[in-house]
């Protein structure tokens, strides 16, 4: 068992008290097997090992002793640099995957073949005349087709060396230029990550600074083959967000319910999940339910509150823990942040784990296999198995914890645009630029990314966000930090309060404007993970809108609690654009001191962007207002 205090693992009750139902009831959760760990290895905190090759694995005497050199000859710079590409190349393989899945979806929409339809039409076209397919005359199914065709180009070697058309689309040509004299502009997404993994392979590429050069190459390729083509394809299927009020923390399980929780990141399940779940209702009120109570956790968590308004039960530290109440029904999972150790804790209670993705498997898991072909038929037969599940609960280790939040979801950038319209209809952009301009809104902060067992859950994340909405900081959330900062009760209109006087008056007076019954929340959910992409059009739109450089923003981004891959690959397109990037710690690269500098130094001077490391919300958060002051001045406002 752990040695630290619940208090010390989590800053929410909620969990704190599941953590203790977990011992009492003898189960082993990621704080366990986190103790367990130590010490980690030393080595591999800081990336000086190598397992590349059969001769290894290799590990460098951090003190400047000896092995001072791998096997093959690799120095601690080469081989740091080496593995953090590998990483940025997995980070940004995950969102690669999942974009390309979205168009294969897309094209089965539009050809009849899975139950999915063009929600949005006006992103449809708007996406599409972004990146030069004519909408003109033609029906929405044929702009689909061609658009589909345009997005798969993107993944293909044969255009001739062009910027991928994602990327060019969405980013000022400054950033295009800049890129291409750096040489990290992308022409084509699996080339590129394939020829990653190649040139850290045994013998091929040993330089430090261009293996560096290549992280950053993957955050393009993270950012535009990945993040922005999924969100625009999700957004036309399922239809672009729009603010809605739920709520989040465990407390939203409904003892009297079928409890099923859908956890993962790609919404076309989930999407069917929700939609069967209404309509087998009267199934489960036969089997002595009053109804089903779904959630969401992670990045489909996210999906689904920000187009259905589903509750939030928590992030990646939180799905064990949603077992642990013994209310849990079922939890669905398809890819990504899906802890194995699920099947482990249901196993102690009666909790269905259902996994559905064919790369997504789990050993003891119930597996159903999801097509999109067959997507109703198989949603049905998920919830039909959450229900019987729920003919077996144990009800004397039903605890649920009477602890939840309202939250406010669903801001993308085109709902933020409709809300500043309440206020200038003919020129939308234009109160908040002026109100950044006067200085009652201070500057605008990027929040992303995980938790990570390594830091207490919330407690770096949510002091950092409170410190900077007091200091007037617009902040925009996605990812699993959005739930952490959700059920620290920072995203409902009564955080405003906390904000400074011009701030506070800014929200008050849209959401005044919109008929909200009070501010709009201080912070702003803007999805999944997938969808930090959203950040970066809204910056654009506010660069582009003064006439300035992104690098010239009084803007930042910050990933307070990384833990995978992809938060790295993310935090790596966050300084292409050319934002000050904090994050919590260094992706295990403090081995070489050459690629250190090249992340928190040098980039700056070659893209305007970089990485910047500090562990203490406060200290990060005075660091972040000092580096808005700088470029306030710098535009003179």
């Amino acid at each position: 068992m752990t040695t630290r205090k619940p208090e010390d693992k989590n800053i929410d009750p909620a969990i704190q008290q599941m953590i203790v139902k977990g011992q009492q009831d003898g189960v082993t959760v990621c704080y366990d097997r986190y103790e367990a760990m130590q010490p980690q290895c030393g080595f591999g905190e800081l990336g000086i090992c190598c397992r590349n090759c059969l001769q290894g694995p290799c590990r460098i005497d951090p003190f400047g002793g000896e092995p001072s050199h791998g096997i093959c000859g690799a120095d601690a710079d080469t081989i740091v640099a080496r593995n953090l590409l590998r990483t940025s190349a997995g980070g940004a393989a995950t969102h690669c995957d999942h974009a390309f899945e979205t168009i294969e979806m897309l094209l089965l929409a539009t050809e009849g073949k899975a139950p999915y339809q063009i929600t949005d039409v006006d992103k449809l076209k708007a996406v599409a005349e972004r990146v030069g397919v004519k909408t003109s005359g033609k029906s929405k199914e044929r702009i689909a087709h061609d658009l589909a065709m345009k997005a798969y180009a993107d993944y293909s070697p044969s255009r001739e060396n062009k910027p991928l058309s994602w990327l060019e689309s969405s980013v000022p040509p400054e950033r295009v230029e800049t890129w291409k004299k750096v040489g990290i502009l992308p022409t084509d997404g699996d080339l590129e990550i394939r020829r990653a993994m190649h040139e850290t392979s045994n013998g091929v590429d040993h330089d430090p600074v261009k293996l560096s050069l290549q992280c950053a190459k993957m955050g393009l390729i993270d950012a535009y083959s990945g993040l922005k083509l999924g969100t625009d394809f999700q957004d036309i299927v399922f239809g672009t967000p729009r603010p809605v009020k739920t709520s989040a923390n465990l407390g939203v399980l409904q003892e009297d319910k079928v409890n099923i929780a859908v956890h993962g990141h790609i919404p076309f399940l989930s999407e069917k999940i929700v939609e069967w779940a209404r309509k087998l209702e009267p199934e489960a009120k036969k089997a002595g339910a009053k109804g089903i109570q779904l959630c969401g956790i992670c990045c489909t968590g996210n999906e689904v509150l920000m187009r259905h308004g589903v509750p939030s039960a928590g992030n990646y530290l939180t799905q064990e823990f949603a077992v642990i109440t013994g209310a849990l029904d079922a939890i669905v999972v398809d890819v990504q942040c899906v802890m194995p150790s699920l099947v482990d804790v249901a196993n102690c209670y009666h909790t269905k784990v259902i996994t559905t993705h064919e790369i997504g498997g789990m050993r003891g898991a119930t597996h159903i296999p999801f097509a999109a072909e067959t997507a109703d038929e198989d949603a049905q037969k998920i919830v039909r198995l959450a229900i019987e599940a729920f003919k077996n609960r144990i009800p004397e280790k039903v605890q649920i914890p009477n602890v939840k939040t309202e939250m406010w979801g669903g801001f993308s950038v085109e709902a933020i645009i409709e809300a500043l319209a309440a206020l200038d209809a003919k020129d939308p952009l234009k109160p908040l630029v002026d109100n950044i301009k006067a200085g009652n809104i201070r500057g605008l902060v990027g929040m992303v990314g995980c938790d990570n067992t390594r830091f207490k859950d919330g407690g770096i994340s949510v002091p950092l966000a409170e410190e900077l909405i007091k200091e007037g900081c617009l902040i925009y959330v996605g990812g699993c930090c959005a739930h952490a900062l959700g059920r620290a009760g920072l995203m409902c209109p009564d955080a405003a309060a906390g904000a400074s006087d011009g701030l506070r008056a800014v929200l008050q007076a849209i959401g005044d404007a919109n008929k909200l019954g009070g501010p709009l929340p201080p912070v702003l959910h803007m999805g999944s993970c997938v969808d930090n992409s959203r950040v970066g059009d809204l910056l654009v739109a506010v660069a582009n809108y003064l006439g300035v450089r992104i690098q010239d923003l009084p803007a930042a981004a910050t990933a307070p609690e990384l833990m995978h891959e992809k938060a790295v690959s993310i935090g790596e397109w966050a300084v292409d654009l050319g934002l000050l990037t904090h994050i919590g710690m260094a992706p295990f690269c403090g081995g070489s001191g050459l690629v250190t500098k090249i992340l928190t130094d040098d980039l700056e001077g070659l893209v305007g962007g970089k990485f910047y490391v500090e562990s203490d919300p406060h200290v990060a958060a005075q660091t972040i207002l000092a580096h808005i002051d700088k470029k306030r001045a710098a535009l003179g406002i």
